[in-house]
This record gives C-alpha cells, structure tokens and sequence, in this order.
C-alpha cells in the first residue's frame, strides 16, 4: 500500500496537539477528523495508527530520531509510519529521509537499555519493576506496546455464542470464543462492526474479556437489586442487567451525564427494561442515601488511572503522575466507602479498576477493611468458583496483559457481615 503525503502531514499535525497531553488522545483525534472532513478511510486509519504507535514508542522513537536531520516531529511520525508500513510504503520522502529510515529499521532494539524498550515513564517503570520484578515488567510493558484485539460480548437475552460465532466467520473474519468470559468473542482483525445487523440489533456489545469478567464476578442474579456504582457509558451494566435475565432493579450511577447519555443507544439495543440510569452529583448524593442497605450487590467500578489499558489509551502513561496517582486514591477511597452504605446484611460489594499499582488496588482495600468492620473479604477463588469461571487466583483478581491476553484488571469482593 502506498500512502499519500498528506497523511505525513496530517499525522503530524495531530500528535503536534497530541503531545501537549491536554486532553485525551482519542478525543483529539475525533475532533482533528471532524475539521477535516475530507480524509478518507484510509487516510484516517494511517494517521490514527501511526499517532498511537508513537506514543506506545516514544522513548525508542525518540532516541532513534536524534540521529535525522531535519524536524523531530516529521522524525517521529517517518518512524510510526516505517513501522507499520514499511519505508517504501512512504510517499513524498526525500532520497535522505529514506537512506535514514533503512539504517534506523535495522537497528537491532533489544540491545537498547531495557527502560527504553519498555517505553514507560521512570516513575511507572520502577513501581512496576517494585512490584513485579524487571523480567516480569519487560514482559508486560512489551504486550502493553501492541494494539488490543477486539472483543465482543455475546448478549444472551438475543442471541447464542455459537450462532454469532458463526455468523462472523461467513463473513469471513477470524475469531474464537474467549478463554475465560462465558460470552465472550475474540476478533483478530477489527472489523466495521457499527455496520453489521449482529451490531444493529444488539446481539453483541464491544467489550474487552476483562471487563465482561469484571461484571460475572458480580454474581447478579434474577430478581436482585443491583447498583452499578461508577456506570459510566454502560459496558458493565448492560452485562449485569443480562446476568439479572432482564428482572430486578439495577441502578446506574454516574456523576456525568455525557457518559450515562452514551448508554441510552446501547441499552435501546440491549432490549433490557430493568436498568435505571440515574445521574449524581458525588458520591453522597441524597438519590444514594435512598438505597441505604437495600443493594443485594453494587459494583464500583472507581475511577482509576486506567493504565492497565495502555493497549487502547497509550497516551496514559505520559498523562498520568505520581501526583494523579494520589489525589485518584483519596477518591477512590471515599467512593468506595459510600458505595458501602448501599449494600444490605449478606450483600456483596465489589471493588474494581483497570489499574496496574498496589496503590489503586491492594491498599485501597486494606484501608477500607481497616475502617469497616462489617464488611469482610471474600476469597476471588471462592467467587470465580461459584461463577464457574476457569481462573486460578488468590484473594483478588489480578488480570495481567502478558497472562491473560486481556486489559490489566484488579476486583476484591467483599460480603458484608452485620
């Protein structure tokens, strides 16, 4: 494939933007497409491609480019662009722009310092590299560097896995049923899915293996009141109100009405009735205190800083900070402690973010632990065997990238006592 050198320029035009880390990468694309309505389909997939190969590589990026001449930003997106298609793929190069690339894409990386290969910040490398080991991290930081694969979430209220399976390889594409999620659908290559009648008619929803994981460990049952604390634009909720077979009462909970709006054309799809979406201003919103010990389950799906998602949103890793990191456990800690009051006598509640740090995770579940006494851990072993789920873990769920080929996971399931 030749590409046009108009995406050199597009391309870096948009990162120029992009690595000001003002705002989320994604949006910033979107909003660059919309102005320049005339790309087409593959010029917008070159740019978007290219923008997020660089920022899984920045580092490595950044060191083979000090040897160009010329811009460093047009260095960069010849790098991204080399990459993934390859130098004589490039259209509008100079003879000099080409003999560089040829000697940069021989260079052998694995012989560059591993904090390079990794392409992580030194505060998240070396928090990593204190919790896992440095073997361990190059293994996970190499996985987060590649795209993800697409999942699909079967919904079983329309349709069998099997017949969707069956459907998507007519196409023909590619797929096979996740390994641990019981709905769940691999793709190999993204498709246009928006496009198809599976998608129109709300047989499948996009969801990573993890998150749909995150919503069976819930164990939501028939006739149950269920909140979904954190709903966000509704992945996990319509994942529960399935579980819940469309019976019940399942609240969706969210401080921001621009997500839970995202959720209408999804649970229009869904044909669920049993979902109530209801916007709060903070987590002791007079709407919570309503429910006080009535929830048969709540799910808190805190706000993190979402680094076990690198695959998806690379730009994280240059957004987030030490500091984020603290000010986000001080809210999760309180979110947390008033998603508590929900739950009644013998209810469950679950604790989940799609972080990699102890500091997200295993400490925020031993704070509240410490300071509520009626609420008790209940072992993940335990809850994925009720679930019949195929995992081996120990108190928690500790879904890892390079492990378990999913988005990088952490839940607690506690039960409370009194």
């Amino acid at each position: 494939m030749r590409l046009s050198p108009l995406v050199i320029t597009h391309t870096e035009q948009v990162l120029r933007e992009i690595l000001q880390f003002a705002g989320p990468a994604d949006v910033v694309i979107s909003r660059y497409f919309r102005e320049h309505a005339k790309l087409g389909m593959r010029e917008r997939g070159a740019i978007a491609e290219t923008v997020y190969a660089i920022l899984r590589n920045r580092l490595v990026y950044n060191h083979l480019s000090e040897s160009g001449r010329g811009a460093q930003m047009r260095r960069l997106v010849l790098l991204g662009l080399a990459d993934i298609y390859g130098v004589e793929a490039l259209g509008g190069i100079s003879e000099e722009e080409k003999v560089w690339l040829e000697h940069v894409m021989k260079i052998d990386r694995a012989r560059l310092p591993k904090k390079m290969q990794a392409n992580l910040p030194d505060w998240l490398y070396n928090r990593l590299v204190a919790q896992y080991g440095e073997d361990e991290t190059l293994r996970l930081a190499s996985v987060l560097n590649t795209p993800a694969s697409l999942d699909l979430r079967v919904n079983t209220l329309k349709a069998k896995r099997e017949d969707v399976l069956k459907v998507l390889k007519e196409v023909p594409v590619e797929c096979e049923p996740t390994p641990y999620a019981s709905s769940g659908i691999r793709l190999h290559r993204k498709i246009a899915l928006q496009n198809m009648p599976l998608f129109k008619e709300g047989n499948v929803e996009v969801q990573d293996e993890g998150s749909q994981l995150l919503a069976q460990i819930v164990g939501a049952k028939r006739g149950e009141m269920v909140v979904d604390f954190c709903a966000g634009a509704g992945g996990k909720t319509l994942a529960l109100g399935v579980a819940m077979r469309n019976t019940g009462r399942l609240y969706a909970f969210d401080v921001s009405d621009r997500r839970l709006a995202k959720m209408k054309p999804r649970l229009a799809r869904s044909g669920l009735s049993n979902v109530h979406p209801v916007q709060i201003a903070h987590e002791r919103d007079a709407r919570i205190k309503r429910l006080a010990a009535k929830a048969d389950r709540v799910l808190v799906d805190s706000p993190c800083s979402g680094l076990g998602t690198l695959r998806r949103n690379p730009d994280l890793k240059w957004r987030q900070t030490p500091e984020t990191i603290a000010e986000m456990a001080q809210k999760q800690q309180a979110i947390l402690e008033s998603a508590a009051r929900l739950v009644r006598p013998g209810g469950r509640l679950v604790y989940a973010t799609c972080s990699l740090l102890d500091d997200e995770n295993e400490k925020i579940v031993a704070g509240f632990l410490e300071k509520d006494d009626r609420f008790v851990l209940v072992p993940m072993q335990q809850v994925l065997g009720e679930g019949k789920i195929g995992l081996e873990m120990g108190d928690y769920l500790k879904l890892l990238p390079q492990i378990h080929q999913t988005d990088g996971f952490f839940a607690a399931v506690f039960e409370r006592v009194r």
